[in-house]
């Protein structure tokens, strides 16, 4: 059997000018809107190109290929939701539960406010998800959520602690699918943050107490 070949997903050259800054910025808002319009099966570098209004000769200067750009907009995006969920979890201000409720609201509200690219990028994830950089994005996510469980439940193995994340991770990747797929209300998803928030708190006192 043939050995599948993982996607070049890295940038060819990094924008160095402002002019070339401008030119990245404006695939990526034009890679947006055709992924949004198109849905990934349709996406391309041309029609990316084309909405863009530069030639495919100047989008291949800084992307080698649609699964580049697509890598690039889902890479945007982790960093802008991870890294508020990051700072959530990591605000040592507050206590562990307060910090995953009000991760899991603030999750739930950007899926939903962020639907249409959210599925669309969900679809696409086949082109690039076996990449080393899709790879390392996961790895640098469980990471964060290991130092969070950490102190959320201090004596408890560290077995225990890594079956706890998973199941968090699982329950919040899982409705949080649901969220972006359907047409809910702010109150509805604000209720079922506020649901789900509690489910996991409970989960995580009674994992504390050798009870889970």
């Amino acid at each position: 059997m043939k050995k599948r070949e993982n996607p070049v997903v890295s940038p060819r050259k990094r924008p160095r000018q402002s002019r070339s800054e401008h030119l990245v910025a404006a695939i990526l808002e034009a890679a947006v809107r055709v992924l949004e319009r198109e849905g990934a099966a349709r996406f391309t570098t041309a029609r990316v190109a084309e909405a863009a209004g530069v030639s495919v000769g100047s989008l291949y200067q800084y992307f080698p290929n649609k699964q580049a750009i697509l890598f690039r907009l889902q890479a945007d995006e982790w960093a802008q939701t991870g890294g508020q969920l990051h700072e959530m979890l990591a605000d040592a201000a507050r206590p562990p539960p307060e910090r995953l409720r009000r991760a899991v609201l603030a999750f739930f509200r950007s899926e939903c406010e962020e639907a249409a690219l959210r599925g669309a990028l969900a679809d696409a994830a086949p082109l690039y998800r076996d990449a080393p950089e899709a790879a390392a994005h996961r790895r640098a996510g469980q990471k964060q959520l290991a130092a969070f469980m950490a102190e959320a439940l201090p004596g408890v193995d560290p077995r225990k602690r890594r079956q706890a994340a998973d199941a968090v991770a699982t329950v919040l990747t899982a409705t949080g699918k649901t969220v972006s797929e359907q047409a809910r209300s702010r109150a509805s998803v604000d209720a079922l943050a506020k649901a789900v928030g509690e489910m996991l708190c409970g989960y995580l006192e009674r994992v504390a107490k050798g009870q889970a």
